[in-house]
């Protein structure tokens, strides 16, 4: 029994629970709100011609997968830090768009498969540069994709080795378009798996064994070689962002505004200490941010909007938002203190802050898991502020939280975001 063969088994078998449904509702109102945010996103243009080039069905999902992650905000599943839903709701919706409870499962099947995956494949691949949502993300789209398509379990696994020559990604691309653009061209990869496994194609699945080997993960890793061993579809859950920006980065700003309690002045601050463990920081590459989207990969600017802003949502992860003077001040007062951990993990241990103030206090505080984490998670409140947020930013009018499903999730992209002649 090959790995990639067991893991198809697993996802034929899978029964979804009403936990692994209600999951599934909360990841797909997620993934199209933040896709939809993005509509006028620069990278749009982008996108397209990726589409153009990926050819139609394969177009759709790569465009749609790329627009619900370039605004980082869309949900991680922290035990392999990747963006699960980001590769699996696309494909998804692509493929069963008539079929919401097909589309439901095969995202919960993929999901599992990127969970599992992903966990195989573990920290030592993460920090060693790898992107491992693109790593583990095409061949959970290939399973997405067969589970939708209606393959059985030989040509599902033939799919998932298929995926192998386009499982890459590093994360050298953080902080630019090539981040979001690798994820739309994993997620394009796995329904072009899935199409030739079901045309004929043959391929030899250990070369997900070999691959796994190759790129540091761990063959014999109990989740892959024991699929059906857990006791949950998704071990672990799927953590919701409350800011839009890298999930490393929640902890911080949420600490700060606890500690602080509201928006400072910059001339109000005299320093400001961070204190993290050290693995906590890996995906943070930008000390002194330029642009928006290098101040969602800055520990420096986190540190500023927590501090500057009412709210660190879209407004304050833009381009004039990083630059402004008084956020460079910032940036520049904060010191950096990275600990030794005791595990594995962007929520390894816990943050503490202190910030000295010009009235000659200093506040203090600790936090150890950010909003909307999965022993967290957000409220009906939370979710609804943010689906709104989402749809207003991205100028979408007459829809409200409530219309987006299963049912409706594919309509609502196409007609927003656009999608290739068929």
């Amino acid at each position: 029994m090959t790995i990639a063969r067991g893991l198809a088994d697993w996802a034929l078998a899978l029964e979804p629970s009403t936990e692994d449904l209600a999951l599934a509702d909360r990841s797909l109102l997620d993934t199209v709100a933040v896709a939809l945010a993005a509509g006028a996103h620069p990278v749009r243009p982008v996108a397209d011609t990726l589409a153009d080039a990926s050819g139609p069905l394969p177009g759709d999902v790569a465009r749609w997968a790329l627009l619900a992650h370039v605004l980082d905000f869309d949900d991680l599943h922290l035990p392999s830090t990747t963006h699960i839903s980001t590769v699996c709701v696309p494909v998804a919706l692509a493929l069963a768009p008539q079929d919401p409870t097909l589309a439901a499962r095969a995202y919960l099947a993929g999901a599992g498969v990127m969970a599992r995956l992903g966990s195989a494949l573990g920290w030592r691949h993460y920090t060693s540069g790898w992107h491992a949502t693109t790593t583990a993300g095409a061949p959970a789209a290939a399973v997405v994709a067969g589970i939708a398509l209606g393959l059985d379990a030989r040509r599902i696994a033939t799919a998932v080795a298929l995926t192998v020559p386009a499982a890459g990604g590093v994360q050298r691309a953080f902080g630019t378009d090539a981040k979001s653009i690798q994820i739309g061209m994993a997620a394009a990869a796995g329904v072009r798996a899935a199409h030739l496994a079901a045309a004929g194609a043959s391929a030899d699945p250990r070369a997900l064994e070999a691959w796994l080997g190759l790129v540091g993960g761990h063959p014999t890793h109990p989740s892959i070689t024991d699929p059906a061993g857990a006791s949950a579809t998704v071990p672990g859950g799927l953590a919701i962002k409350v800011y839009p920006a890298c999930y490393a980065l929640q902890r911080p700003i949420g600490a700060l505004r606890e500690t602080v309690g509201g928006p400072v002045g910059a001339d109000q601050v005299t320093a400001i200490r961070l204190a993290t463990p050290r693995g906590t920081v890996t995906p943070l590459v930008h000390h002194d941010p330029r642009t928006g989207l290098e101040g969602k990969f800055s520990l420096e600017y986190a540190a500023a909007t927590a501090l500057l802003d009412a709210h660190s949502g879209f407004a304050a992860f833009d381009d004039g938002a990083v630059t402004r003077p008084e956020a460079a001040r910032l940036v520049d007062l904060t010191e950096v203190t990275l600990t030794e951990g005791t595990g594995d993990g962007l929520l390894d241990g816990a943050v503490e802050v202190e910030v000295d103030l010009t009235d000659g206090t200093t506040r203090r505080g600790r936090l150890d898991l950010p909003p909307g984490s999965p022993d967290k998670p957000p409220t009906a409140e939370e979710m609804s502020t943010k689906v709104a947020d989402c749809l207003q930013f991205g100028g979408i009018g007459g829809v409200c939280p409530e219309d987006i499903s299963w049912a409706s999730g594919a309509s609502l992209l196409t007609t927003h975001l656009g999608a290739s002649a068929r």
